[in-house]
């Protein structure tokens, strides 16, 4: 294989207030034709600013201050504007983390594919056409020939990544960045994306950067792995050297992580502190939840696992008021919840908070973390004056973060792990029982997201705390789970303690999720391809 992108000495500064503060710090990188690179590191590592550079690009508020990017022998440094325009998408083309805020809402799918071909003259519309339903095709993606002509908000997210991909492809490029394109999605949707990403990438020759921070993840679809940290390179080697004899401190810290774990809790006795008994809830005429049934005790962590549109968050929704259940009771200490969140008492609703799985459009981003965190301490406790910055100033420990440092700050000088803290720091303001935690480590990278765990735990030691724990990782359910609910389609299929649902036997749905928990093995992806198509791995595959 000859060499594809060679950057050598790479450096990109950031624009902090009035001045610049280099993020990237003389990296070099070497990809070959057909080679697929993970790059791995955590939040703020620089993974997705080299990714980008890769193209010629930076954000904005970022510039190239040295080094040199080679494409195919091009300096992308010397390019101009309009020839780095006719690169991107024929020669390089990017795959966003996010497809449905990618994709423009108002057009069609079909007719964003077609949009890169004809603009970079490489086939007629027709033509365009054609190789997309082509390539849905080879992507699985159902009704090939008729999914094009839907909108992105009509499909799922596993079938708009997916399609995202299709349109990287558009041009036959030499290099796709993939930067994240399965982080936000459950795992036996993941299972299918990256499948269909390995698939394409090598029927077709095409070389890859694939930008992740699941380990197991990018075990499975690189041929080598490059580990960053601070902007620099700690470590390079071949996949699987990597995961059996890595050499740096930080390498070893990072394959680590996955080794937290909740010892068993016996279960307590007395009435639970709230129970979801018989709940039905619809959206429209369309049935969410279907009579499902489950309780939690005091000081318990009941996660609720299962594929999107399983019913978690509606569960969540019921709980809260913000959908009124069609059916069923929810009982707080016994006593029935009025549906409707506008119905409830200020004293009942400090009780049930919740944290939110995307920090960045739960925090207001006007607002400093002095007001975000101040305002449930005047609404729901009345606190004032010097008794308000007092307990700011406690909660700001408490979440770990330096009150004189942090709370004059506002939430966009804050990294991804920071503002989730903020939002743990909003909840607990309320002085609450309970806390509905949705997917509140999804976004976050291996080693930040471990930190969040491991807080939550020690604030429920500390405070009593009740966690109901939405989340499609298993890795996390056995790390802070002790009980544990699997939903499909509306349903409760099984719910127990933590070591009743993850032992043996299971129920077909229960054993498709387990079976689809990504493991640190280069092997692995393969082997459970090979056992879903022998049908050695039962349940009913999700439509994604």
């Amino acid at each position: 294989m000859s060499e594809l992108l060679t950057i050598r000495g790479l450096k990109i500064a950031g624009r902090i207030g009035a001045g610049w503060n280099e993020i990237v710090k003389g990296v070099d990188l070497d990809l070959k034709r057909g080679e697929v690179l993970g790059l791995v590191g955590e939040s703020g590592a620089g993974k997705s600013t080299l990714g980008l550079a890769a193209m010629g690009y930076c954000r904005d508020g970022c510039r190239i201050t040295d080094g040199s990017i080679l494409l195919n022998g091009e300096d992308l440094r010397q390019a101009s504007p309009r020839r780095l325009r006719s690169l991107r998408g024929r020669s390089v083309a990017y795959v966003a983390q996010s497809a449905a805020a990618s994709f423009n809402p108002a057009h069609r799918l079909i007719d964003q594919f077609v949009e890169g071909p004809l603009q970079h003259g490489t086939s007629d519309r027709h033509t365009a056409a054609a190789d997309a339903v082509d390539l849905y095709r080879q992507m699985q993606l159902p009704h090939p020939e008729e999914i094009g002509f839907r909108y992105p908000h009509e499909v799922s997210g596993g079938q708009l990544q997916r399609a995202m991909t299709c349109m990287a492809m558009a041009c036959r490029p030499d290099l796709i960045v993939f930067d994240e394109p399965t982080t936000a999605l459950d795992v036996t949707t993941q299972i299918d994306v990256l499948a269909a990403i390995r698939k394409i990438v090598a029927d077709y020759d095409t070389a890859a950067i694939y930008i992740t921070h699941d380990l197991a993840v990018v075990s499975q679809m690189a041929d080598r792995i490059m580990v960053l940290r601070h902007g620099k390179v700690v470590e390079v080697a071949d996949t699987a050297t990597m995961l059996s004899a890595p050499q740096q401190a930080y390498t070893k810290s990072l394959w680590a992580v996955r080794s937290l774990h909740r010892p068993s809790r016996p279960l307590p006795a007395g009435a639970p502190l709230i129970a979801i008994d018989g709940v039905t809830a619809h959206y429209g005429k369309a049935r969410a939840l279907d009579d499902v049934s489950f309780s939690i005790q005091k000081g318990r962590t009941l996660a609720v696992v299962g594929e999107s549109g399983s019913g978690k968050s509606t569960v969540a929704k019921v709980v809260t008021g913000l959908l009124p259940a069609t059916g069923g009771v929810v009982r707080w200490k016994d006593k029935a919840l009025p549906p409707r969140l506008e119905a409830r008492e200020r004293g009942l609703l400090r009780h049930i908070q919740m944290i939110y799985q995307m920090p960045d459009t739960a925090l207001n981003p006007k607002q400093t973390i002095r007001e975000i965190v101040g305002r449930p301490l005047t609404f729901y406790l009345g606190l004032r004056g010097r008794e308000k910055e007092a307990r700011l100033r406690d909660l700001m420990e408490q979440i770990e973060l330096d009150p004189d440092t942090y709370l004059d700050r506002p939430v966009t000088a804050l990294s991804g792990g920071q503002k989730q803290r903020i939002g743990i720091a909003r909840a607990l303001a309320a002085e609450p029982e309970f806390i509905i935690c949705d997917e509140v480590t999804s976004s976050l990278d291996q080693l930040v997201a471990e930190g969040i765990l491991k807080l939550l735990m020690k604030l429920q030691a500390e405070l009593g705390l009740t966690y109901m724990f939405i989340t499609h990782d298993l890795a996390t359910v056995k790390a802070i789970a002790d009980d544990v609910v699997v939903m499909q389609h509306g349903k409760v299929v099984e719910k127990g303690t933590r070591d009743e649902v993850f032992d043996p036997p299971h129920p077909p749905y229960t054993e498709l999720l387990l079976s689809s928990v990504p493991e640190m093995d280069p092997g692995w992806l393969t082997r459970v391809l090979e056992a879903r198509a022998s049908g050695r791995v039962s349940g009913q595959a999700p439509q994604c």
